[in-house]
């Protein structure tokens, strides 16, 4: 009890020396604080972007289906998987969708396309798309009064085939078994830009694409979106060990978009970098301060010496002082940073000129609120002020009396 007291008195005495390594720590605490709330809020806005774009958190194929995708690797047992996924607590939407190659022909010219076939309804909730319907609006999945069904096709078809909401689109392609499939549809909105992922895509309704592909019943893939992409894992593994038996793999974003994944993961590695920069400049100015703090009491350590203090309760009382005013210094720069970073994370900050990231517009940057944002710097700050004061503690630990007392 005494060591701890004993350095809260010297912090104190030492009202100088204790305010300028407080304000830089402190410093550094506001500026890793921040730096943290910037790149993991930042790409924690990208990949939810990303993965409610149309991707989902998880996604549930028959067999390799994801690798290897085959008109025929379809699921079939419908009513089991979704039961399921309705039972599921951390679902908080799922689509069936059904995937398949065709041509299409449209204002004589033709063009090679991927139908994507999509349950009307659950999609809404589940994706973007609703939102990404540029002309037009988002279709139904019952035939009109001359017998047709509406699609919806992404900008670069409609640009190839210069078709327009109201054009008839032909698709031409093979069914799951074997016969040839073609039908004609009613445009009724052009979804995306030149750069999304929908620009090549016809999406059909569900039962019309099952229809078209002589598919009853059975869908290629099941999309689900969750409350927060950091759970994929651990909920695809749950609904895997439901599923054990029934031959269909479960896959979280991280395996469905590994490409994207691992650039992320090394992108955010990469940051570290910049991160470790502050750090080592809070490592300097600590050090600084604390090695002309212990050059100053050198005749203080000498009279601990000669009345018999042992060195390591020395080299401890330096290290408790430097802790002590660390976590200070830290808790002063909380309350400067909590208000910052709730600003930053609710409000963000205007991008002077908004980028189009997959057809969505990305022109606010934001941070994250998140308890690993203030505590990760918090633990840096301290372990850095703990190591940075060991050597100055064990230089005044082996001083002798008779140095320390003849110095000036």
């Amino acid at each position: 009890m005494l060591l701890p007291t004993l350095a809260l008195r010297n912090i104190l005495r030492q009202r100088r020396r204790s305010i300028l390594t407080a304000l830089s720590m402190g410093g550094g605490y506001l500026l890793l604080s921040f730096s943290f709330s910037l790149v993991y809020g930042s790409y924690g806005n990208l990949i939810d972007m990303f993965t409610q774009d149309h991707t989902g958190h998880i996604q549930i194929h028959f067999d390799n289906y994801l690798k290897k995708p085959k008109l025929y690797k379809s699921i079939q047992a419908n009513d089991e998987v979704e039961a399921v996924l309705d039972k599921h607590a951390e679902i908080v939407s799922y689509a069936a969708r059904i995937h398949a190659a065709a041509l299409a022909y449209g204002n004589n010219k033709s063009a090679p396309v991927s139908i994507v076939g999509i349950d009307v309804e659950r999609e809404k909730t589940t994706s973007m798309l609703v939102k990404k319907v540029k002309q037009g609006t988002f279709f139904s999945n019952v035939m009109n009064e001359d017998g047709y069904y509406s699609a919806m096709i992404g900008y670069g078809v409609a640009n190839s085939l210069r078709l327009k909401t109201g054009n008839e689109l032909v698709l031409i392609s093979q069914g799951a078994d074997g016969s040839i499939a073609n039908d004609i549809y009613i445009v009724q909105g052009i979804v995306g830009t030149m750069t999304s992922w929908e620009k090549n895509r016809v999406f059909l309704p569900l039962n019309a694409a099952q229809e078209f592909l002589s598919m009853p019943g059975k869908v290629h893939e099941y999309s689900i979106l969750l409350p927060s992409s950091d759970a994929a894992r651990e909920v695809a593994e749950d609904i895997q060990s439901a599923l054990a038996n029934s031959g269909l793999k479960v896959s979280p974003w991280q395996e469905i978009e590994e490409t994207f994944y691992k650039s992320m993961q090394a992108d955010i590695q990469g940051n570290y970098f910049s991160l470790g920069i502050i750090v080592f400049i809070v490592f300097i100015g600590v050090l600084n301060t604390v090695v002309m703090s212990v050059l100053e009491r050198t005749r203080e350590f000498g009279v601990m010496r000669a009345i018999g203090t042992n060195p390591w309760r020395i080299t401890l009382l330096i290290i408790l002082e430097t802790c002590t005013l660390a976590l200070f210094s830290c808790a002063i720069g909380f309350v400067v940073t909590l208000p910052l970073i709730a600003w930053f994370t609710f409000e963000g900050i205007q991008l002077a000129q908004s980028l189009d990231i997959g057809g969505i517009p990305y022109d606010t940057l934001k941070g994250e609120f998140t308890l690993p944002v203030f505590i990760i710097p918090l633990l840096v700050i301290v372990a850095s002020a703990a190591v940075v004061s060991i050597p100055p503690g064990i230089r005044a630990a082996r001083i002798t009396p008779v140095e320390a007392l003849g110095s000036h």
